[in-house]
This record gives structure tokens, sequence and C-alpha cells, in this order.
């Protein structure tokens, strides 16, 4: 799923990583607890939280996840954005909620399925 899909899915609004809209993932892990992201994530590359501060960024990194979607209606400060910009990595921001969030981009593919190029 393309993060452009994403983005619509979702209603969200891209705060950083416009040159990444389309880019294809793959599988996706939602958590508001970094040490599950550490613990649990398995080429997963995009991050769904609630999770407002820069360990968020950092752990992406750290997990090669490629792009965050806050949901909640969290709205990221501007060190959290340009930290992620640094590393790569797109930045979206939902009102929805993490289950709905999860609910939505499960139900239009997005299964942890190898990408078919």
């Amino acid at each position: 799923m393309k993060i452009s899909e994403i983005k619509e899915l979702l209603s969200a609004d891209v705060l950083c990583g416009e040159e990444m809209l389309e880019e294809d993932f793959c599988s996706a892990f939602g958590s508001d607890m970094m040490s599950d992201v550490l613990a649990f994530v398995n080429d997963q590359a995009v991050l769904l939280t609630g999770l407002c501060n820069l360990q968020v960024v950092r752990t992406a990194n750290m997990m090669d996840m490629r792009c965050i979607v806050f949901v909640r209606a969290k709205k990221p400060t501007d060190d959290i954005v340009e930290l992620a910009k640094e590393s790569g990595i797109a930045v979206l921001a939902t009102d929805k909620t993490m289950y709905v969030s999860c609910g939505i981009l499960y139900s239009n593919g997005l299964r942890n399925e190898a990408v078919n190029n």
C-alpha cells in the first residue's frame, strides 16, 4: 500500500515525507508502547501510534520503519517532524483512533504480505 493510499484512507495530513507518497509498504504495527515496537516488530514499515515524542522517531528509525502515522488527533512538535525528516521517515497525522485506523488499513489490504512488483 502506498503512503498516498494511507493518507486518503485515514483522511490524514502529511507533515513530512511528501516525496515518499508513492512508496509501497506491505505491513504495519500499531502501539503506544515503544518497548512493544522493539520486541515485536518484524519488517513492519508503517508505525501507528498515539505516543507523541522524539522516542517514537528514534524507535521507528532503529527498526527501519519508513512511515509514522500519529492517531487520535495527536500533532507532533516541530522537533519531532524535523527528526523524522532527517531520518527519512514520512509522518502523517489522523483524527481517527488507533483501532479504527488499523482496521481501515487491514480491511483495505495492508496485511503484512509481500509487495507484488
